[in-house]
């Protein structure tokens, strides 16, 4: 289970125990910080706190804050700015030379706009979506601090926001955010004032399917879970004991190769591994794999042994493309020179994540530009007409 899903089932169990909760997200930070806007911290008023939105420096301020704002219930947004020499003398010490604001909200259950009850909407329905959070605003803006704009991937919009500039702009930025899957902070110029608004893309979990039940398939189910992917194991050897393998919530198929096209659901947000260390099998189920829509799709085994099975499906006149080729990957995993089931796993696993964030697997050391994605405002001078 990763955080965000952590947050959830806390948020769910508080409202079953009629606990109040609040959260915070961060919305915008400059320079160097340790976390990325859309993190989140869950809190009660019984005093749990999961989540985190720093290396531990701001949890307990920030928990401060909510303790005395919890009569009043209005958003607030608390900046810290770690870049003034001031840092050190508050106590702070983040070492990390970046500003970082907070928007802390009370999460109203009756509220449609409860960005955490839109979240576990998105990942029970596993459906992207979108969350535009206005957290500051200037002149005669016709909008509240937390105001927010969701979007669904059909289409629907629900918000509060009563300007309809604003509103205009939204939808067009959300519709964007919808498409390229990335999240943005904006900065809205209207006739009467001006508004930055944190626009935030859901994403639901990671669905990864395993084809092949072998024992070094079990700690690459492992990891995957931990980091909150849901997992789907097939077994073309349809043995029983593979359900007592992997325990739940991993899903297990036992099936055959003849039918496993019948069995299993790939989408655009599928990854795969194939580790069956069976020839035949790889070879059915590559048939099925290289025109799906599936995202990434690994083969466990040497290079000249993917070869020869894309050799074997071309004589079968099962034409590969380059695009398809392009999300191959064989002999998968990074190189850290993995020898044990669980490196391979874990070599597997961060190939899956670095290709699911558009990476290229490398030392941070090398890296030249911000390890995080750039989330400055972008300044937008939109004026209405």
């Amino acid at each position: 289970m990763n955080e965000l899903q952590a947050i959830l089932e806390a948020f769910e169990s508080s409202q079953k125990s009629g606990e109040m909760t609040f959260l915070a997200t961060v919305v915008k930070t400059q320079g160097s910080t340790y976390r990325r806007p859309g993190a989140k911290m869950l809190m009660t008023d019984t005093g749990l706190i999961i989540g985190t939105i720093s290396a531990g420096c701001l949890e307990n301020d920030v928990f401060e804050y909510t303790k005395q704002r919890m009569s009043d219930g209005k958003p607030i947004v608390v900046t810290y700015d770690s870049t003034a020499s001031e840092d050190i003398l508050w106590g702070f010490g983040l070492g990390c030379n970046g500003i970082v604001q907070v928007l802390i909200e009370r999460l109203e259950t009756e509220s449609t706009l409860n960005a955490i009850a839109f979240t576990q909407e998105c990942f029970h329905q596993k459906h992207l979506g979108i969350i535009a959070t206005v957290f500051a605003f200037e002149g005669g803006v016709d909008v509240k601090l937390g105001s927010r704009l969701l979007l669904y991937p059909n289409g629907k919009i629900l918000t509060d926001i009563k300007d309809p500039n604003l509103i205009k702009y939204l939808s067009a930025d959300t519709q964007a955010a919808l498409a390229n899957q990335k999240s943005s902070v904006k900065n809205y110029q209207l006739p009467l004032g001006s508004a930055e608004v944190f626009i935030e893309v859901i994403q639901p979990p990671t669905l990864l399917v395993i084809f092949g039940a072998g024992y070094d398939a079990v700690p690459v189910a492992q990891f995957a879970q931990a980091l909150g992917w849901e997992v789907t194991v097939v077994d073309c050897r349809a043995n029983e004991a593979t359900k007592v393998r992997f325990s739940p919530p991993c899903n297990v198929i036992l099936s055959n190769r003849d039918i496993v096209h019948k069995q299993v659901l790939i989408t655009d947000r599928t990854v795969a591994v194939v580790m069956t260390h069976n020839y035949l099998d790889d070879l059915e189920i590559l048939n099925v794999m290289l025109p799906s829509p599936a995202r990434y799709i690994g083969i466990l085994g040497p290079k000249h042994r993917t070869e020869r099975l894309l050799q074997d499906l071309s004589t079968e006149k099962i034409v590969t493309t380059s695009e398809q080729l392009n999300r191959l990957y064989s002999p998968i995993g990074i190189d850290i020179g993995a020898d044990t089931p669980e490196e391979i796993a874990i070599a597997i696993i961060a190939e899956i994540q670095a290709v699911l964030t558009n990476r290229q697997s490398n030392f941070l050391k090398n890296r030249n530009q911000p390890i995080h994605q750039n989330y400055q405002s972008n300044l937008n001078l939109l004026l209405a007409t």
